[in-house]
């Protein structure tokens, strides 16, 4: 274990050293918001609301795309007020052809890539590694998400963008004349930031797309290969007095059932059922959740997936209870290695519901601290699974230059009597990081291992990740080892007994004149798993080319080169076999 993680620890920072440099970080862009003597009326009508006048203007967008640069095409101006309760987003974008604008949905979190949008994110700590991001369109659709580790930012190993967390906030928006206008009011209950009561500075960016030109402009300035998540390129808000607040919301439930056999003297049974939900702001930057008797009914329902391999599939969590800051307990891979998946609370192996009787979560950050702490308790189902405690604590601290370190406990604690006398636990253990080199490189990884009775060797596994993403270039190279023992059982494992090298090339070119071309982007990549025996069970070899036209239309000229290793045979239907 250790020669292999000596030897990929050596060529990535060989790879980084090699390929780091570039530009020194620009000054940050500065807007300002004021407290509202006259709370804004919230319907979309921005130059007629006379609680916009005299709030600070922030405007002067430069295009990432199509002219990199370049002034945005049409004006957009944004002002931020804000009182006791709400923090208020107004937004102008002027179109000097009103009825080209277009407007794909309205549906709640559909991406906003393919219609005229508006977007910001707040990274209200200024911590330069995450934040929130709400967004609209011109029919007012609410677009809003959760940011850890800057994001997607180009070829990455990292965490990125969790769409399925929803704040309670409210949008309207019109297209006028003038083209078109919103406003956006987010509570601060719906917002985590330190401390309370005194003016403070934010980091906050803006983007607008103008869907017909296949334009994206931002108010700090991004070049080419960053998007609106980089935060650490984010501008600055100054001036806003946040409160204090200890918020508190209670959502009880209770349920009946009442049944009467169709038998002549047969009695009418009966039964209830209730539970509770609670969130209560310890402070406005660390909540408590606590939950008894929970009841998922109303959580949207798993899209469909059809497994045609032997590895597990990945289904992200959607229940709202783990959904507070669920980026901080996430360490692993993703959608292949995770140390901690909040899915093994309360569901069994093929989504079967598990009573969970109770628990309690506190999530945030303190300072330059993150912290994450659960406990909770399922119920014995019968042939499914016994009565479980599980715990889970998670630390990390913030660095300079989008740095972190940080480190995890997960343990299940069963009631099951298992042979011998043996007690029903399992645990994990890990630590991870993630290091800025220069302006473009980054450097990730981790090291776990697990404590599950009867295995007593090889249950270990590490990542280590880099990646380098310039103007012109992305690159990518990693290495994954997991042992035949490693076991984390209220975690995710695709599959296990693994060495994974990977890698990735990427070129942005962007032609100044053939063919009405925007940029092309030749790109290569490769990941492979072999077993302990050399013996390689998958390779995936990526060879592509994608051709984006200044219109917005695109050609992606691909090709795979796949194999796949079977060591025993497979049913992958019903009388279906792979040999």
């Amino acid at each position: 274990m250790w020669r292999c993680a000596a030897i990929a620890a050596s060529s990535i920072a060989a790879f980084l050293a090699a390929s780091d440099g570039g530009l020194a970080q620009q000054a940050p862009t500065t807007t300002r918001a004021i407290r509202a003597a006259l709370a804004p009326t919230v319907d979309g009508d921005v130059l007629g609301d006379p609680a916009w006048e005299g709030v600070p203007v922030a405007t002067d967008f430069v295009q990432n795309t199509p002219d990199e640069g370049r002034p945005s095409t049409e004006r957009t101006e944004v002002m931020v007020a804000y009182d006791d309760r709400t923090l208020y987003i107004g937004v102008v974008c002027y179109d000097r052809d009103p009825e080209g604008i277009i407007v794909a949905h309205s549906r709640r979190d559909q991406s906003l890539d393919e219609t005229d949008s508006f977007q910001v994110i707040l990274d209200t700590y200024r911590d330069r590694q995450g934040g929130l991001v709400f967004g609209t369109n011109p029919a007012g659709a609410q677009f809003d998400g959760q940011v850890t580790g800057q994001g997607s930012g180009g070829l990455t190993a990292g965490n990125t963008f969790n769409r399925n967390w929803d704040a309670a906030w409210v949008v309207e928006a019109r297209i006028t004349e003038i083209g078109w206008s919103a406003e956006l009011a987010i509570p601060f209950r719906s917002l985590r930031y330190p401390g309370g009561g005194e003016a403070t500075t934010w980091g906050v960016n803006f983007q607008r797309n103008i869907r017909r030109r296949n334009e994206t402009s931002f108010w700090a300035p991004l070049t080419r290969q960053f998007n609106l998540y980089w935060v650490s390129r984010a501008g600055d808000l100054d001036g806003i007095e946040t409160p204090r607040q200890r918020n508190l919301q209670l959502t009880p439930y209770a349920l009946a059932d009442s049944r009467r056999p169709g038998i002549a003297g047969a009695s009418t049974s009966t039964t209830t059922d209730f539970g509770a939900d609670l969130k209560y702001g310890l402070t406005p930057s660390l909540t408590l959740d606590a939950t008894v008797n929970t009841d998922f009914a109303q959580v949207e329902a798993d899209e469909q997936q059809i497994n045609l391999d032997r590895f597990n599939l990945f289904f992200p969590e959607k229940r709202p209870f783990f959904l507070e800051n669920a980026g901080l307990f996430e360490v692993g891979v993703p959608e292949e290695l995770a140390l901690f998946f909040s899915r093994r609370i309360g569901l069994g192996p093929s989504g079967e519901e598990i009573p969970i009787e109770g628990g309690a979560r506190i999530s945030g950050k303190v300072g330059q601290n993150n912290i994450g702490l659960l406990a909770m308790r399922t119920e014995e189902t019968a042939g499914i699974a016994p009565e479980n405690d599980f715990a889970v604590a998670r630390y990390s601290r913030d660095l300079p230059n989008r740095s972190s370190i940080g480190a995890i406990f997960v343990n299940r604690d069963g009631e099951a009597d298992l042979p011998g006398g043996v007690d029903d636990t399992n645990r994990t253990f890990g630590v991870d990081g993630r290091f800025g080199v220069g302006q473009y490189g980054e450097l990730t990884g981790f090291v776990a291992r697990t404590d599950t009775p009867g295995i007593e060797r090889d249950d270990h596994a590490f990542q280590l990740f880099g990646r380098h993403n310039t103007e012109k270039w992305a690159s990518s190279l990693g290495f994954t080892e997991v042992g035949e023992g490693f076991n984390p059982e209220v975690g995710f494992l695709s599959r296990r007994g693994y060495r994974k090298p990977e890698g990735s090339l990427l070129r942005r070119i962007r032609p100044e004149k053939l063919w009405g071309l925007h940029e092309i982007r030749p790109h290569v990549s490769y990941r492979g798993f072999w077993d302990f025996n050399d013996f390689q069970e998958t390779g995936l070899l990526h060879v592509d080319s994608h051709w984006e036209w200044k219109s917005g239309y695109e050609l992606h000229t691909g090709v795979n080169f796949r194999r796949e290793g079977v060591k025993e045979p497979f049913e992958i239907a019903e009388g279906v076999i792979v040999p």
